[in-house]
């Protein structure tokens, strides 16, 4: 057991034996309360359950507001844009509804305005629920998502859409419905493509099987519909096929790695061609001090301290996405809970225990070695009660 003023304490190892962990200091962390100006940089945010609610996990959670925009001041305090209602929003199927959605993007974007921070929002279809709708219910459902995003004075990012895999026949299906849904945005938007890799029901996006022949098919949407994108965000895990695909995307068109494995080459890019990705990553909700800090230095032309600062958190991403990298969202909602910036270690989903004990330690060191808890004697504590909960002691 630890005492208040306590910061060591004992941890279980993968092969069973007990050693003693002594805290890092806390990192050191300076404001920056304006975005960055050599990359969009966008977390995609966790949100707070409020578990003094009566209710049954994944029926419609309660949220607790407060702690969740309060993280979002925290992001924007450190110049971290926000994609809100993304999939780290625990967003859909036992998460977040439509309805919930919405004002978590009402609320979101009111704070942007507020606060001057960079905000873009996710729109798609996760309100029908027909078996088999029809490529117009998908096409309606879309666009009411984009009027209300759009309705708050924001920006979307079009989400992938379950609903489309399951009306669409072929890549001209995709191409058609994407055209109508572009075609009534107002303002430029992202175009998300998520791979199989974060979510294995999304099979066949696109009209097409395998990734290299879908982005054929993402090439076309992107140049049919240039002067409506900002940009697309890659989200296949791949670093070498992010390169060939940022290389032949329309120049005007940003890339936004969804890579957390290899995203500091992908973000630094190639400095003679001037080929780079921007940064639209869930990791960014953990990492953010050190990602801030990273991106001031490449701000300031300091490119060798960027990647320094970035590489080294490249463990601990790795270790949070490991497969199924679907479940990051656990271990993202434990260092929050941990670092102080919520009461409590549960999740909307009610799916905490998605991740096993020894993967939660070792995102609990990486974490401490990279100085990312702001009070090291609180994450003791913390963490030596949950470690009690799990029959270490």
């Amino acid at each position: 057991m630890t005492t208040a003023t306590d910061t060591s304490l004992s941890i279980p190892t993968a092969d069973r034996s007990i050693v003693r962990h002594t805290m890092s200091p806390a990192r050191d962390v300076t404001p920056h309360p304006t975005p960055f100006t050599t990359r969009s940089v966008f977390a995609a945010p966790h949100v707070v359950a409020d578990i003094r609610a009566e209710y049954t996990p994944g029926v419609h959670p309660p949220v607790d507001w407060e702690s969740t925009m309060r993280f979002r001041r925290h992001l924007y305090a450190l110049g971290i844009g926000v994609a809100e209602g993304m999939d780290t929003s625990e967003r859909g199927p036992g998460g977040l509804d439509w309805t919930q959605a919405k004002e978590l993007i009402t609320q979101g974007n009111r704070l942007a305005q507020e606060v001057g921070g960079a905000i873009v929002s996710g729109a798609g279809t996760d309100q029908l629920h027909a078996d088999s709708p029809s490529l117009e219910a998908v096409v309606e459902a879309y666009l009411e998502q984009l009027e209300h995003v759009e309705s708050v004075g924001g920006a979307a990012v079009i989400r992938a859409s379950h609903a489309l895999v399951a009306a669409a026949k072929s890549e001209e299906d995709y191409l058609t419905v994407y055209r109508q849904v572009l075609s009534a945005a107002t303002r430029p938007v992202i175009v998300h493509w998520l791979g199989t890799v974060f979510d294995p029901t999304l099979a066949g996006y696109w009209g097409k099987e395998a990734a290299r022949d879908a982005m054929n098919v993402v090439l076309t949407m992107a140049r049919d519909n240039e002067s409506k994108l900002r940009g697309i965000k890659f989200s296949l895990l791949d670093e070498e096929f992010e390169k060939d695909f940022r290389s032949l995307v329309p120049a005007s068109i940003e890339v936004y790695t969804g890579d957390d494995y290899g995203y500091t080459d992908l973000l630094l890019g190639d400095n003679d061609r001037g080929r780079h990705s921007h940064g639209l990553l869930g990791v960014l909700d953990p990492i953010a001090p050190i990602a801030s800090a990273a991106f001031a230095a490449l701000d300031s032309g300091n490119r060798v301290r960027f990647k320094e600062l970035m590489d080294q958190t490249i463990p601990f991403a790795t270790r949070m996405f490991e497969p199924p990298a679907a479940s990051y969202k656990v271990g993202v909602v434990f260092i929050a809970w941990l670092s102080g910036h919520q009461e409590h270690f549960r999740m909307v989903t009610g799916r905490e225990g998605m991740r096993s004990l020894l993967h939660l330690t070792d995102l609990f060191v990486l974490a401490d070695g990279l100085g990312l808890f702001p009070d090291p004697e609180l994450a003791t504590r913390r963490m030596a009660t949950f470690l009690a909960l799990h029959g270490v002691s």
